[in-house]
């Protein structure tokens, strides 16, 4: 079921799991220190380069506080300003995993692509800007990010966060799956709540006592009204884990 407008959910502790060991932070710059008692996640996914939705996301994350800042994903493409966001996200020491259009910009030789029509056209030349503007340091740090990233919770669980699914990040679990097609996703080990992105469309729902939270996408949400999908994860040492998903209004429709 997907998200709906002030929609504000609590999560069932569900049985722990063996607590794994506590790891490091990844962010898009620097290495942080361990989790504490209490985190409260900002999680946001598909910001496809429009720096103004990820400032109005942030402005309304610091005024609401929290400890964590976790991106799905697709980061830089195809907006009007992919290195603003990536010096946002640095500034801010978001924890970054990969999303296609991430790995597309390191990884895809624009002379191999063809294209066939006038919008892919179009898309080839702002691929080819858009690298030019982020220049190739950034572009080889975007090449380099996590394919997923994995954090202990102060319950003793653990949440993955994924651009796609934990079975494979390039391919997205959508709101619209049956059960059986999610279960494919999820794989072998999946962790307890699972924080993606991919499809554009928010939702959140169990499969195999796995929380799946699709946080949307700030850059390309759905929908004739412009506005930017977040969603807020508070987990603490009781096991209280709460979802609330945020609709930010944009000034103007995405790019």
């Amino acid at each position: 079921m997907a998200f709906g407008r002030d929609t504000e959910r609590s999560l069932p502790r569900g049985p722990p799991r063996s607590p794994r060991t506590k790891r490091g932070q990844r962010f898009c710059g620097e290495v942080a220190a361990d989790y504490g008692e209490r985190v409260r996640l900002l999680c946001i996914s598909d910001i496809h380069g429009r720096a103004d939705a990820l400032s109005a996301v942030l402005a309304t994350a610091e005024k609401r506080g929290y400890t964590h800042f976790l991106v799905a994903g697709d980061l830089c493409f195809p907006g009007l300003e992919p290195l603003a966001v990536w010096q946002r996200l640095v500034s801010a020491h978001a924890i970054c995993v990969q999303g296609l259009v991430d790995k597309a910009l390191a990884k895809l030789d624009p002379a191999a692509v063809k294209p066939q029509t006038d919008h892919e056209r179009r898309m080839l030349e702002r691929f080819n800007e858009v690298r030019a503007e982020l220049g190739d340091a950034v572009v080889q740090k975007l090449g380099a990010l996590p394919a997923t990233h994995r954090m202990p919770l102060p319950d003793g669980r653990e949440l993955l966060l994924v651009h796609g699914s934990p079975a494979d990040p390039t391919t997205p679990i959508t709101h619209d799956m049956t059960d059986d097609e999610v279960r494919r996703l999820l794989g072998d080990d999946p962790a307890d709540i699972v924080v993606c992105g991919g499809s554009h469309v928010p939702f959140d729902r169990t499969v195999m006592e796995v929380r799946i939270i699709n946080v949307g996408s700030v850059g390309e949400a759905p929908g004739a009204e412009p506005f930017a999908h977040a969603t807020f994860i508070e987990v603490s040492t009781s096991g209280e884990t709460t979802v609330e998903p945020v609709f930010v209004p944009l000034a103007s429709p995405a790019v």
